[in-house]
């Protein structure tokens, strides 16, 4: 780990940052919720065709379905909100010695 991007919580435990890599959009269901919460503009609202294996294939009269995408990892702090405001798990996080 680098000790760059290490930090305390106020309690005084280390603690790493965690930045964002990846969402799996077969699982996110474009609630929107971690677009609201990131301060830095990491993710945009993209469509995805759904697939007839898709899970929520039945739920759509469309063959399209709205869904986040990486806008701008780069600018990804670290916080992690977005994985915690979100209700199916999408997020994929990595510690920054793990990125660069």
């Amino acid at each position: 780990m680098s000790a760059e991007f290490m930090g305390k919580t106020r309690s005084g435990d280390s603690w790493e940052p965690q930045f964002v890599t990846d969402i799996d959009q077969s699982t996110c269901i474009g609630c929107g919720r971690c677009y609201k919460v990131c301060p830095r503009d990491v993710f945009d609202l993209v469509e995805r065709e759904i697939d007839e294996d898709d899970d929520a294939y039945d739920d759509y009269e469309d063959d399209v379905m709205m869904v986040m995408d990486l806008k701008d990892a780069g600018d990804c702090i670290g916080c992690s909100a977005c994985a915690r405001v979100c209700p199916k798990a999408c997020h994929t996080h990595t510690p920054a010695s793990a990125v660069a």
